[in-house]
């Protein structure tokens, strides 16, 4: 995969970068959050150097983190190039090969402001990440899209372990204040993303 050539600014506390991966034919996304403890690198795909740099400069580093079994990417380059902590679910340790990866539970505060809240139905292993800071921010793994031709949506049933249960597992999340939304795949929602997940999750009903 070539690096991605571009580093975006979401807020004072939250980068976002993608690259095209051709043998998926889609768009790659990742997300890069301060916490209290550090930069939290979530899902990462490659970066240029000269933009790693620029996201890391002198920062500590949280952790990198994998949020389902599909998303392992360059997890383990990131971690061992920033001497880096990677965390996850249980079921992506073990399908991903992370021996060493610190396992995460539902709910579970694993670094400073950053809870994880496990999504079940969607690809095993799915875990969101809510980071409170800034208006609050969630970051999705599979369960949430938001790129053509779907436009904001749940993960098509065809990739779903099950659907059903993937969107009542969903609802989970309306539980916490946020302002902006993140996704493996898709164009971050800048604004008022916890009431489009509620009309979303609403219009399913």
């Amino acid at each position: 995969m070539t690096p991605a050539n571009d580093l975006v600014q979401v807020s004072a506390s939250v980068h976002f970068w993608q690259a095209y991966e051709a043998s998926a034919k889609a768009d790659l996304c990742s997300t890069a959050v301060q916490t209290a403890a550090g930069l939290l690198i979530v899902d990462p795909v490659p970066l240029q150097p000269k933009l790693l740099q620029q996201l890391v400069g002198e920062r500590l580093i949280a952790g990198v983190f994998v949020t389902n079994i599909n998303h392992c990417r360059a997890a383990i380059e990131f971690a061992e190039k920033l001497a880096a902590s990677i965390f996850a679910h249980n079921a992506t340790r073990v399908a991903c090969e992370l021996p060493s990866a610190r396992k995460v539970s539902d709910g579970e505060i694993f670094v400073a402001n950053a809870c994880a809240v496990e999504i079940q139905g969607a690809a095993a292993g799915e875990m969101a990440i809510y980071h409170e800071k800034d208006g609050g921010a969630l970051i999705i793994g599979d369960a949430l899209i938001n790129f053509e031709p779907y436009g904001f949506a749940f993960l098509p049933p065809k990739y779903c372990s099950n659907a059903k249960e993937m969107r009542r597992s969903l609802r989970r999340l309306l539980d916490y204040n946020f302002e902006r939304m993140l996704f493996a795949h898709g164009t971050p929602l800048m604004h008022s993303a916890r009431k489009k997940l509620e009309e979303l999750l609403l219009n399913q009903e």
